[in-house]
This record gives structure tokens, sequence and C-alpha cells, in this order.
């Protein structure tokens, strides 16, 4: 099985990276036919590599693998969740106080979702939540109750629902997995875990690949 890892950023997959080895470095995840794919952040960072990336190359499966913000409470932080529906929350109009999305409008879409399962691989017990992917990350009262209002979203990120959008206009299997690094509330970064995250993000990982490629 050939897999694709993509990731906004390289401190996000380096603990993935170190157990999958390297040409001088024994690998500790057996069976491998992995590569990376590191976009840069946001949405049109992550559209253009990934599009670009799988125009020329064809995998199994391709998994989106990052941190994120959680609108829920009852989402530790820390903990990492299976994103299956993400949402270009901002991709639409204003009419006043009413947004208008893109569908509604009848120019695209901007709801997307996963064409693979976790449970398709094995007994994986993780949340299964719905996203919003974000320009801008949220930090002020207005517009986190705007946003949880209309779309009741679980988690937020910057490049989720692009990298959907890619894996089905080429057509590839493709799984989305988060950690939890900070609530979605005003902007404080004493609270966030990103060390936390990225460390249960890449345990998590590396588990899920030895399973899928032993």
């Amino acid at each position: 099985m050939r897999v694709l890892i993509v990731a906004a950023t390289e401190f996000e997959v380096g603990g993935l990276r170190a157990e999958g080895g390297s040409q001088n470095q024994e690998s500790r995840i057996k069976n491998q036919d992995i590569e990376f794919l590191i976009t840069g952040v946001g949405m049109v960072a992550t559209a253009f590599a990934l599009g670009k990336h799988l125009a020329t190359h064809q995998y199994d499966l391709v998994i989106n693998l990052g941190i994120a913000g959680s609108f829920e409470r009852n989402i530790a932080l820390g903990e990492v969740v299976e994103v299956v529906e993400d949402s270009l929350s901002e991709l639409g109009a204003e009419d006043d106080d009413t947004f208008l999305t893109i569908d509604s409008m009848g120019f695209g879409e901007s709801i997307f979702r996963s064409s693979a399962n976790l449970s398709d691989f094995g007994k994986f017990n993780l949340k299964r939540v719905e996203a919003v992917t974000v320009n801008t990350v949220h930090g002020h009262l207005h517009s986190i109750q705007k946003i949880t209002n209309r779309l009741q979203p679980k988690l937020e990120s910057m490049e989720g629902a692009a990298f959907f959008y890619a894996c089905k206009q080429t057509g590839v299997p493709c799984l989305q997995i988060r950690a939890v690094s900070n609530y979605v509330e005003k902007r404080n970064r004493d609270a966030w875990q990103i060390g936390l995250a990225i460390k249960n993000l890449n345990s998590f990982a590396v588990e899920f690949l030895r399973n899928v490629l032993r």
C-alpha cells in the first residue's frame, strides 16, 4: 500500500518521520511505502501543493495530519480525532446579517467529506467530528458565536477542507486526522498544548501505519 502523509508544517509530523526511518536509519514501521508532502499553512497552499503532487503521483491512501482548535470542551486538549466532514466556512457572500454559501448561490460546493474511514483499517477508537476550514482562526467571542450558531463545528483548521477538495478532484481515498492543541476562544496562547497535541498525533499515526502496513 502506498501512503502519502500530508501536513502543513514539518514539525507536525517530525515524530512520524523519525519512526519511519530513512536511508541511514532502520525503520520501525515495517514494510513501509510512505511519502511525505509538506504543503505550507493555509487552504491555498494546501490545495495547490497537493493538487500538483497528485497530478503526477498515485497512492492507495492519502492522510492529512495536523493540529486544530476545538469549539467543544468535551474534546480534551491533546485528543486525537477523525475529521469526517469539513467546510469552507467563509466561501460565500454576506446578505446583511445572512450568510449565503457558495452552494446556495449555485456556484460550487463548500462541504467535503473523507472518502475513507479509520474503521476500514481496524478498530481505532477516535471521535468522528465535523470541522470548518478558515483563513482567519477565531479569537473573538462575537465571531465564535456566529460560526457556532451557523454550522455547529467541532474543530477548526486552516487546511482540512482544501485537503478533502484536492483528494476528491483526483479520486484518491483520504483521511483527515487531527489533534486538539487549543480551544477556540479569545486568543490565549498560554493555555495552548501544541507539544502534547503533536506528540499524541504522531503516536497515533505510527500505530495506525504499523497496523495498515504490516
